[in-house]
């Protein structure tokens, strides 16, 4: 019971945080300058989260041609230049961690 209650308080909490935000940006007239750079947040997160996983391997930067997830990561990358589709630019980076698991 006292696991349903955790979970029921954080959840809570978490939508209260998230909620709270939504209704100050609707009631207060949030500055220019807030919102340009709000618009660096998204990219900054995404990087952070990407970063590590292209790059490292147990810990050590592991930069080679044998790093498949690099090497998929590039080709994801291009894909989402020259066709700004998010689904082929994850289906791309999926059939080439495949391709590359196969071939190394």
């Amino acid at each position: 019971m006292k696991i349903w209650l955790v979970l029921f308080l954080g959840g809570f909490f978490t939508y209260l945080t998230r909620a709270s935000f939504i209704f100050l940006f609707g009631v207060w007239d949030i500055p220019i300058w807030t919102k340009r750079l709000l618009q660096y947040v998204p990219p900054a997160v995404l990087s952070a989260l990407i970063a590590p996983e292209l790059f490292m391997s147990s810990g050590k930067l592991f930069i080679s041609l044998e790093n498949v997830r690099l090497l998929a990561g590039i080709v994801a990358m291009l894909t989402a230049i020259f066709t700004r589709n998010a689904l082929w630019t994850i289906l791309s980076g999926i059939v080439c961690v495949v391709i590359f698991n196969m071939m190394l």
